[in-house]
């Protein structure tokens, strides 16, 4: 399933297998939250940026259109057209970015759904069987995401749920595989380490959850407004503890910048809206830092927006023309931007990974890890 064929320091460079294909490792995962990338991105169009494992959201394809008629329809790769491997999340993200729409219970938890309010009840079985019925190739169990920071008894009782939870997931998950009928039943599931910023609580649900066995685990509940360097301590404090056989995921995480420090710390596994999400509004990322394609003064640029990169943005149209889009409101702005941050952040991971392989890694990280989270100098 998952194979570390060599390291530098604590960066690893692997391979992870699973019933839908192969993914090179580290590997960043584009997100497509209802089964499609925000911005008109399909399928075919991700295989063309360079996309390995796409990552779709329990919690909305449950609301919407419902994951029984994801089933009906052959499950998710199907439904999509997307045929390489895809990891779901468990909708516990949910649990913290609903906090005004919850209740949390030890069965589990129940939700006012954003859409037209009706309560929904989820737990770690309904989590494991709506992702069952998905069929995507890695499930999330199900976890409380708390704020940061929390009291420190509040996290203690988080966690102690959590793992539990987790037992809960585990067993289901292996009844739902087992079934006739069942999408894929070679699906895997990955645990996920909570704990906020409290480095000892972190290490100690890492060292219970590992008992469990699970095929990967994540670091969660990181980025939610905690500063940047206590997410890399907490991550410097976590690894050590994360069975070294399995894959590591960094959920949620993160800019280029945070990419990069999650690789040189052991990382495996990356995911984030935000390549996508600031793409729409117009910041994109390019090898000498970011820039914001509204400005005034790319209305006559006659550039591609980066001339290391072969997008088909980059390739066919100017930074004068996608401004323009943008000024204009048109909706192929947006798709154009999207491609070009999503393939960005793929060839980040393919140059990390060709890093490793040459042994180089330290010496990519010293020039574009800063470079990278700034603004590009004008010219």
């Amino acid at each position: 399933m998952f194979e570390v064929i060599k390291q530098e320091g604590r960066a690893r460079r692997g391979v992870f297998t699973c019933p839908h294909g192969t993914a090179q490792t580290p590997v960043f995962m584009n997100v497509g939250t209802q089964g499609a990338i925000k911005g008109a991105v399909d399928a075919f169009d991700l295989k063309e940026l360079g996309c390995q494992i796409e990552l779709s959201n329990t919690y909305h394809l449950h609301l919407r259109p419902g994951d029984g008629v994801v089933r009906d329809m052959g499950g998710l790769h199907k439904f999509m057209r997307w045929d390489g491997p895809m990891l779901t999340d468990s909708g516990g993200f949910q649990v913290f970015s609903l906090s005004g729409l919850r209740k949390i219970k030890e069965e589990g938890v129940t939700f006012a759904s954003h859409i037209d309010g009706r309560r929904i009840f989820m737990g770690p079985e309904e989590s494991m069987q709506i992702q069952s019925n998905l069929g995507s190739d890695v499930a999330m169990a199900f976890d409380e995401c708390i704020e940061n920071p929390s009291p420190r008894e509040y996290v203690e009782r988080s966690c102690a749920r959590t793992t539990r939870w987790l037992e809960r997931c585990v067993a289901e998950h292996k009844r739902l595989n087992a079934l006739p009928g069942c999408v894929n039943p070679e699906q895997m599931l990955f645990g996920i380490n909570q704990g906020g910023t409290y480095p000892d609580i972190r290490v100690r649900h890492m060292q219970d959850i590992a008992k469990l066995d699970c095929d990967g685990y994540a670091i969660g509940g990181l980025a939610v407004g905690e500063p940047t360097q206590t997410m890399y301590d907490i991550i410097d404090a976590v690894e050590p503890h994360m069975p070294k056989e399995k894959p590591r995921y960094l959920m949620g995480v993160g800019t280029p910048s945070n990419i990069i420090e999650g690789v040189a710390r052991g990382v495996d596994f990356f995911d984030c809206v935000m390549p996508a999400r600031n793409a729409r509004h117009g910041k994109l990322f390019t090898w000498k830092g970011f820039l914001n394609i509204k400005n005034e003064r790319f209305k006559l640029d006659t550039r591609p927006l980066d001339d290391e990169c072969g997008c088909p943005m980059c390739k066919n149209f100017s930074r004068a023309y996608l401004r323009h889009l943008f000024v204009s409101g048109e909706m192929l702005a947006m798709r154009l931007a999207v491609m070009h941050n999503l393939y960005f952040y793929n060839q980040l991971m393919a140059r990390i990974r060709q890093a490793l392989d040459e042994g180089r890694f330290e010496e990519f990280r010293c020039r574009y890890s800063d470079l990278l989270d700034r603004q590009a100098p004008k010219d």
